[in-house]
């Protein structure tokens, strides 16, 4: 009989930003691989004192699933604690199919991406009504190629909300590829570096034309998010478009309209009408 395998997501950085569940599992394992290069050590602080905890920085990927399967032999909980999300730029897949080989079974706990956790940090909502409905989550080509149809350039093409991991050291591509999709200079642009990390959490606010000056002057090299939308800085716009879910004249299922729809104001014969969000 197999224990099982849970990989964890830690979450961005502040350990108590790990899920309820995944705390609950920390507390509860038998042993704990996890990604120390990324993973503050302060979320192993609920493991138990005979928890046996190993650092997977040096290790290759066989050498991390060969210590899973051999955990997985004697404990009923092993867990894999991964950076963020296990399903975003994790290695997740990588070390399943090996378990899935060795008849261990494996569970999935989601964690809080750091795309989430560094517009927390900046105060900024990566959507906005009018503005964009949409996000890319998305990394710039280095030693990993990109596949066809998914260069920055060309998500960028969107003008929506761009997440941009793991791509820090190669600003002067990220901005190259957002001129060459028409961004203008003065697109504002956030890098939020190791968002909610206690005491290390730095942000950087600027433009495309100042951005990569400023990240150099932070000496910010590692471990941060580039946020580019044109959704930035609406906190302090004097003009906004409301949602019209909220809108008092909007009726839905929990909620009747207090006041007449501009629509019904301009047309009063329009009572039947049906108003949508």
């Amino acid at each position: 009989m197999s224990g099982t395998v849970w990989f964890v997501g830690a979450g961005p950085g502040d350990p108590d930003l790990i899920t309820v569940k995944g705390r609950d599992l920390v507390a509860r394992a038998g042993a704990i691989l996890y990604a120390g290069s990324l993973v503050s050590a302060a979320a192993l602080s609920w493991a138990a004192p005979d928890c046996v905890v190993a650092d997977s920085k040096d290790m290759t990927l066989e050498q991390m699933s060969d210590w899973l399967i051999a955990h997985a032999s004697r404990c009923d909980t092993v867990v894999r604690l991964q950076t963020g999300d296990p399903g975003l730029y994790g290695a997740l897949i990588e070390l399943v199919q090996p378990l899935d080989a060795a008849g261990v079974p494996v569970q999935v706990v989601p964690g809080v991406s750091s795309a989430m956790a560094s517009a927390a940090a900046a105060v900024e909502s990566l959507t906005l009504p009018e503005v964009t409905q949409t996000m890319i989550f998305t990394r710039v080509e280095g030693r990993t190629p990109m596949p066809d149809g998914e260069s920055l350039e060309e998500l960028a093409a969107h003008h929506c909300t761009l997440c941009i991991f793991l791509s820090i050291t190669l600003m002067g591509k990220v901005t190259a590829s957002l001129r060459a999709a028409g961004w203008s200079e003065d697109a504002p642009i956030v890098v939020v570096h190791k968002a909610s990390w206690p005491g290390e959490e730095k942000i950087v606010r600027g433009t495309l034309a100042t951005i990569q000056a400023l990240c150099r002057e932070a000496k910010i090299v590692s471990q941060s998010m580039i946020i580019a939308s044109p959704t930035l800085g609406a906190r302090h716009w004097t003009t906004l478009a409301k949602s019209k879910l909220y809108d008092a004249s909007f009726t839905h299922r929990f909620r009747r309209a207090s006041v007449p729809s501009a629509a019904l104001v301009a047309d009063p014969h329009a009572s039947s009408m049906k108003e949508l969000p």
